[in-house]
């Protein structure tokens, strides 16, 4: 269920084509399904503005297959994270339009479905190459949430005239995501350079002392720059996510 879909049935209903008891029974019936392992949650779309994402990471591919069938079945876009090529294999047999990208690790579906809803650019930075895939995760989140995204890729603070002179890319940003890992120091050059919103994602890239990200984590919760948000470690998905709320239009 979806505002689109919710909106036809009132519309309906006013006039006369449905009965209220029908009315009730779509809502009602709609607001989860149960496939014993998993409960999915035909409402969120209708609650947040998405539908829900699948975590691939811990489901079986026939776990996975089955949410994602039945979240284009009730006509949601459909975005998986974490997915291994096996859980791409399962997910295609169902939902024949649905493509895996392997550096994100994401399976999406309905793209064409997605309609711009963002006020400006979210800028993916990341500090590293190695970083990249972490961006990618946030980058194809961001772009099925309805945003314009764009990457500046391998800037990090061991060349710091590379960030420097980026300077207009950054300041024609909406919201900013920065990826770091080692010592995650790049968050707090961008936050000190723009006036958008910042988020920060710490990653497990580097050496024994990063302590797989911990490191760069508490490095960027103690940014001295303003205005830096900082997410958990290689989350790339829950910063798309907060980068496409800050990045709304208002219906």
């Amino acid at each position: 269920m979806n505002e689109e879909r919710l909106r036809k049935l009132l519309t309906d209903l006013q006039g006369g084509s449905v009965t209220i008891e029908q009315v009730v029974r779509h809502i009602t019936d709609g607001v989860g399904e149960n496939l014993g392992f998993a409960m999915v949650d035909h409402h969120r779309e209708l609650r947040q503005g998405f539908p829900e994402v699948i975590l691939c990471e811990g489901k079986t591919p026939g776990q996975s297959a089955s949410i994602a069938r039945r979240i284009v079945r009730q006509g949601g876009v459909l975005l998986a994270t974490r997915a291994g090529r096996e859980h791409f294999r399962a997910v295609k047999r169902g939902v024949r339009n649905a493509r895996y990208n392997p550096v994100a690790r994401t399976i999406t579906a309905g793209e064409d479905r997605v309609t711009n809803r963002g006020k400006g650019t979210i800028l993916i930075v990341t500090a590293g190459t190695s970083d990249i895939p972490v961006a990618e995760e946030a980058a194809v989140t961001a772009g099925m949430m309805g945003n314009s995204v764009e990457r500046l890729v391998d800037v990090g603070v061991a060349g710091i005239h590379r960030i420097l002179g980026r300077s207009s890319v950054l300041r024609n940003a909406s919201v900013i995501i920065v990826v770091a890992g080692m010592e995650g120091a790049l968050a707090s050059v961008v936050g000190g350079l723009v006036q958008a919103p910042v988020i920060a994602v710490p990653t497990s890239i580097g050496y024994g002392a990063s302590f797989g990200g911990i490191a760069a984590l508490l490095g960027m919760l103690n940014s001295c720059a303003a205005g830096v948000t900082v997410v958990n470690i290689d989350n790339g998905f829950g910063a798309g996510v907060a980068a496409s709320l800050i990045n709304r239009r208002k219906a």
